[in-house]
């Protein structure tokens, strides 16, 4: 282990840890942890971008944009829909997906604003 990135000594805040376990006690950490899962995964991350650009997007339309079958796409889709990350609407024979909110276009605005302003460090 890399000493430079661990603490030498054992002591710790007990009032900070004390306060924010308390604080985690009142939150859906583990929601908010699949969340971030499942955009994680790069075809959705894809798809979750594809969205942010156009406000409504059929099953066919996102898997030529992310270059997969229809069948991948919509597992993909899926996954995005049971997770709360989007939504859709049936016209006809066609599935139209669309971000269930705009929380979801700022989470994915702020990851790609981090990621060109950071260099990781790896």
């Amino acid at each position: 282990m890399n000493k430079k990135d661990t603490c030498e000594i054992y002591c710790y805040d007990e009032e900070k840890v004390t306060r924010i376990q308390g604080e985690l006690q009142t939150v859906d950490i583990s929601s908010a942890a699949q969340l971030l899962k499942a955009v994680a995964d790069e075809n959705r991350a894809k798809i979750t971008f594809s969205l942010c650009k156009d406000e409504e997007l059929c099953v066919c339309d996102i898997a030529n944009i992310i270059g997969v079958t229809v069948a991948n796409a919509s597992h993909h889709l899926r996954t995005l829909h049971k997770q709360g990350v989007v939504k859709f609407r049936k016209e006809g024979k066609l599935a139209f997906y669309s971000l269930d909110d705009e929380h979801i276009k700022q989470l994915m605005t702020i990851a790609l604003a981090h990621k060109s302003e950071v260099k990781v460090n790896v």
